[in-house]
């Protein structure tokens, strides 16, 4: 039997979408509502799932525990509202469900709207054992009481599923702009590193959050800090570290960068989670004049990840600076099928086809690249490119 867990509030508009990818699949749907004043109970019970209140405790963990003592499955997947299970995965999970001695079965989630990091990897699918809990306040996750139980018991066994098996809404840029949601998970952050000082996990979440809001220094340490506390065996743990050090170190010591991506790379982790660390190496050694190296790293990208837009655009611009005009026209173009509003990659094709003499086409793409810088508010940017393109092409009819 297998029961699905759910926290929510205030997920009425998007969580019949989440229950729904469920659908002949979960025994049982069990949601637990932490203070909702929308439609949201109204919404679980429509769709078939036992609603249940809990006031608030203030971080995920006991919330996530209190909902595990409401299901009755002898298997137990968690969702997030802003998730749902792709149908590609049912048979994949069901036949691991299947094998007797699995504890866990880490899930492969796609990311959308995350531009270089599409996948991660996530624990919510594991066998309902006593020894088996939440903990941590930001990103609560069992992954702690797993390490201890396979200590207690280590006949158990923890597999990943090849096949992603969510997918993610919380990435897109739109709604990691919420100023709110920002503060929450720093305050919720800080407490943790607090609570655990030096911790790995810690250390990377908030020195990648530090990094990525400009304060390097603090973000570097935190960083710093987490790799000499990290175990060998912590392989999540250390890439996420590897990979935000060498963003943060990239303007000053390249060179360092350039090893901390490469040995990002090394760690035994499915390549769909490396991404971010070989299209950032890609473009460093762009940077530095090793195109061919290049070359390789953004050809594997979308190799791995043929659905990945930056990937074909980063090939684009390899390609054209090796001198391949036509495959840079074709990674150009693909680039655009995956994502039409991205401004650069109609740019870039522009350039690309007046280089190889089709005026038409890159008037086309010169003005589609304009059109889109407008209505995204990049008014300034669009402005420059008009001059700089009615210099070389005819704009207008």
């Amino acid at each position: 039997m297998l029961s699905v867990s759910l926290i929510v509030r205030n997920e009425g508009h998007r969580l019949a979408s989440c229950l729904a990818s469920l659908e002949g699949f979960a025994d049982e749907i069990v949601v637990l509502d932490t203070g909702s004043d929308d439609d949201t109970m109204a919404v679980a019970r429509r769709c078939g799932a036992a609603v249940h209140e809990l006031p608030w405790p203030g971080d995920f963990a006991p919330a996530r525990n209190h909902a595990l003592g409401l299901v009755r499955g002898d298997w137990v997947l968690v969702l997030d509202a802003d998730e749902r299970l792709r149908g590609e995965a049912r048979e994949p999970l069901r036949r691991l469900m299947a094998e007797p001695d699995l504890l866990v079965v880490n899930l492969l989630r796609r990311e959308l709207g995350a531009a270089q990091s599409p996948f991660s990897s996530v624990s919510r699918l594991f066998r309902r054992h006593p020894g088996l809990r939440w903990n941590r306040g930001y990103h609560a996750t069992i992954d702690d009481s797993v390490a201890d139980l396979l200590v207690r018991e280590p006949h158990w066994r923890v597999v990943t599923c090849n096949e992603p098996a969510l997918l993610h809404e919380g990435y897109r840029p739109e709604l990691l702009a919420d100023g709110r949601k920002a503060t929450r998970l720093r305050q919720a952050m800080e407490a943790e590193l607090r609570e655990r000082p030096g911790d790995p996990y810690a250390c990377a979440k908030l020195g990648a959050l530090e990094v990525s809001e400009g304060n390097s220094a603090r973000g570097t340490a935190l960083l710093e800090e987490g790799l000499r506390g990290c175990g060998t065996e912590a392989h999540p743990v250390r890439y996420e570290l590897l990979l935000h050090l060498a963003i943060a170190v990239t303007a000053d010591q390249p060179d360092r960068a350039l090893q901390l991506y490469r040995e990002a790379l090394e760690l035994p982790l499915d390549p769909r989670l490396q991404l971010a660390a070989r299209l950032n190496l890609a473009a460093l050694l762009l940077r530095g004049g090793a195109v061919e190296e290049a070359a390789h790293h953004a050809r594997e990208a979308v190799r791995i990840d043929p659905e990945l837009a930056i990937g074909w655009y980063d090939l684009g611009l390899i390609e054209r600076q090796r001198g391949d005009l036509a495959a840079a026209i074709a990674a150009y173009r693909r680039a655009i099928t995956l994502d039409p509003g991205h401004p650069e990659s109609h740019q870039n094709l522009a350039v690309a086809l007046l280089l190889g003499g089709d005026i038409l086409g890159a008037r086309e793409g010169f003005r589609a690249a304009i059109d889109l810088l407008r209505s995204q508010g990049r008014d300034a940017e669009a402005t420059a490119l008009r001059k700089r393109a009615a210099a070389v092409v005819k704009l207008e009819e």
